[in-house]
């Protein structure tokens, strides 16, 4: 059969109308094996959309309005309050959901532990505070028992980058799946953009067949449950509503059967959870209503008088972090698929290493580069009946962000919060934790206080570092 794709010419000529045919430079030095690649990554590139990227022309939000015009958004409180149903209602209405298989679990893992020091995808780092268990382990005994509580199959659809795609199904699959169900773990791609020069807009090459490519943001996740056929196939297994968390977070309830029933009494096409945060400044998406509608802006976007702003009984006015913990509809999602501008690109300045037109490879001091991401908050103004639910951040919210010795987000912070957590389930059980004891409860011996109290005897005194294993008790 004939190749149909474009000839060396005509890909010249195409980049030329857009003035880029200045990656080609090399194309006579370089292998059959890697002008096929150079030529792949540039026929995936939408040319005329990045024109308007570079131009400016895309639309773009004015965040400075949308602070002024920004409320406190309608919330369920952590005290249960601000809805017509009770927790316990919404709690069984999650359960009943979770019975009938109407459930999957999306993590997105596109993460590398550069930031922590780590040079393996961060979904690999070992987060357990006595067991080592690393997160994705962490995420995989909650599905497994939360699987074996409700008596359904939970999909896993787990989104890599070309970054950590390897390494991570290689983990996958040299342990067994961490005891999950192979058919139940479906593991995809996500999408990349690529990133220019910040002065002109030309290409970046990261080597002379090469793009420089980065992930296209945890929006891509829309794009790419639907062209890797992980919409299609929730519809097959009867799955109508997606549980979305990030790996970072190990604190992150993938699954909450009362987030999954405040979302569906609400009717809701996309429901995200929130805490208060922690200091105005703080570096968290801020959600908010403007106009009627939930949406969120980055504490990049948000201008620090709207930030510091109180209402008059002296509390933030825009109070409300994103976790970055969402359920999503599987027909929401079918539809903004389809809808090619229903995520705005951000646009980011980063140092970003590539080719010099003399092939020399330079690594920048500063930041040299844009690099184009989406963002899957950016679906929340256009759901049905967008929701927010607020937890309490000591039960939710441990994220695993930067080395030990920054002031938030390492990992010895989230070993603290899994084992205070945990602490405070054992004394809510009528245990005993001695001080400056750690311990940990992996969800396979229980989900929660109220079974880890039913599995524990009277008055268990815990003076040594302990982790509760499904295998233990």
């Amino acid at each position: 059969m004939a190749d149909s794709s474009p000839s060396f010419d005509d890909l010249r000529t195409k980049l030329a109308e857009h003035g880029q045919e200045h990656v080609l430079r090399s194309w006579d030095r370089l292998s059959t094996s890697e002008q096929d690649r150079l030529k792949q990554q540039l026929l995936n590139l939408d040319l005329d959309l990045l024109d308007s990227l570079i131009a400016g022309t895309d639309e773009k939000k004015d965040f400075g309005g949308l602070a002024a015009a920004a409320q406190s958004p309608p919330a369920i409180r952590a005290d249960g309050s601000g809805a017509s149903w009770t927790p316990v209602q919404a709690r069984q209405r999650g359960e009943q959901a979770l019975r009938d298989g109407e459930v999957g679990a999306v993590i997105v893992a596109g993460g590398q532990g550069t930031r922590l020091g780590f040079a393996h995808p961060k979904g690999m780092f070992p987060i357990g505070p006595v067991s080592g268990r690393t997160l994705f382990q962490f995420f995989a005994d909650r599905l497994i028992a939360t699987r074996h509580r409700y008596g359904s199959r939970i999909p896993l659809y787990l989104m890599t980058s070309d970054a950590t795609d390897e390494e991570t199904r290689d983990d996958f699959e040299s342990n067994d799946f961490l005891g999950l169900d192979p058919e139940d773990v479906i593991i995809f791609k996500q999408g990349t953009m690529p990133a220019v020069d910040a002065a002109s807009g030309k290409l970046l090459l990261s080597a002379a067949d090469s793009l420089a490519l980065s992930p296209d943001g945890h929006g891509g996740t829309v794009t790419a449950l639907a062209r890797n056929g992980c919409l299609e196939d929730a519809r097959r297994r009867g799955v109508k509503h997606l549980a979305y968390i990030q790996v970072d977070n190990p604190l992150a309830d993938l699954c909450d059967p009362a987030l999954l029933g405040h979302h569906l009494l609400a009717e809701s096409e996309m429901t995200t959870q929130v805490v208060r945060k922690r200091d105005p400044l703080e570096r968290v998406g801020n959600v908010v209503l403007v106009d009627g509608r939930i949406q969120i802006i980055e504490y990049s976007d948000l201008p620090e008088e709207a930030a510091r702003a109180c209402s008059e009984d002296g509390q933030l006015k825009l109070w409300a972090g994103n976790i970055a913990v969402h359920v999503i509809d599987v027909g929401f999602l079918e539809r903004s698929s389809r809808s090619a501008g229903s995520l705005p690109f951000h646009r980011a300045l980063k140092k970003v290493p590539f080719l010099s037109e003399d092939g020399k490879e330079i690594n920048p001091e500063a930041p040299n580069a844009t690099k184009f991401e989406r963002f899957i908050f950016d679906l929340l103004p256009e759901a049905r009946n967008a929701f927010v639910v607020e937890a309490r951040a000591s039960e939710s919210f441990a994220p695993v962000k930067n080395a030990e010795g920054a002031p938030s987000d390492t990992p010895a912070l989230a070993k603290a919060a899994i084992s205070d957590l945990h602490s405070r389930w054992l004394e809510q059980a009528g245990a005993v934790v001695d001080s400056g004891v750690q311990v940990e409860i992996n969800p396979r011996f229980a989900l929660d206080s109220g079974e880890l109290a039913e599995k524990i005897p009277a008055n268990l005194r815990i003076d040594v570092d302990r982790y509760f294993d499904s295998g233990v008790e």
